[in-house]
């Protein structure tokens, strides 16, 4: 039987499977690498200011679709996400961690502890965050939080049993200006105090 009519078709068929292929890693990795284009970075800390508006891109669509989340919209405020400290290492549930003010100008925010998928940490504390009404005060306004498992004076934070973490701070009614670079300077330093 002669095949060569069909080496046409086999080359064709090929051709559209390793397409097919590469189209979905290429999907997946970019659904698992964040929320996609025109993210705002400072320091540790990123955002993705246009997800809670309407020029989202289709990628981060499809990143709030799966998980479920419902994203500030960009007149409430912003949501930025530390995943290394302030010298780039990744966080580490082992180590510990000095959260150190300022914040940008806000009416009101929060910092908290979450697992990297964005789901808050249990910890025997029960709590979660502080926020800016909650949070201590040294004299002239400035605070510091501690992170780490075992219990600590002051502001602090647990990440219980979790094997990693992330640090969430959400600005509420912020004139941050999302169409230029922050100063990092700017935005609290997360400084690692050791590891066990």
């Amino acid at each position: 039987m002669d095949l060569k009519p069909y080496a046409n078709y086999l080359r064709a068929a090929s051709a559209m499977i390793a397409g097919i292929a590469i189209g979905l890693f290429a999907t997946v990795l970019s659904l698992n690498a964040g929320y996609g284009f025109n993210s705002l970075r400072a320091g540790p800390w990123t955002s993705w200011p246009h997800i809670g508006g309407a020029d989202i891109d289709p990628y981060a669509r499809a990143v709030i679709s799966r998980s479920g989340e419902a994203p500030l919209g960009r007149d409430q405020g912003l949501a930025f996400i530390a995943r290394t400290d302030s010298d780039g290492a990744p966080l580490d549930a082992e180590c510990k961690y000095r959260i150190v003010d300022p914040l940008p100008a806000a009416r009101f925010w929060t910092i908290a502890l979450a697992s990297p998928d964005g789901r808050l940490v249990a910890n025997p504390t029960d709590r979660y965050g502080y926020s800016s009404v909650d949070v201590l005060r040294k004299e002239g306004g400035a605070f510091e939080i501690d992170v780490a498992r075992d219990a600590r004076p002051g502001n602090w934070l647990s990440p219980g049993k979790a094997q990693g973490f992330v640090v969430m701070l959400r600005l509420y009614d912020t004139p941050l200006d999302i169409d230029s670079n922050p100063d990092p300077n700017s935005f609290p330093k997360i400084v690692k105090l050791g590891c066990a």
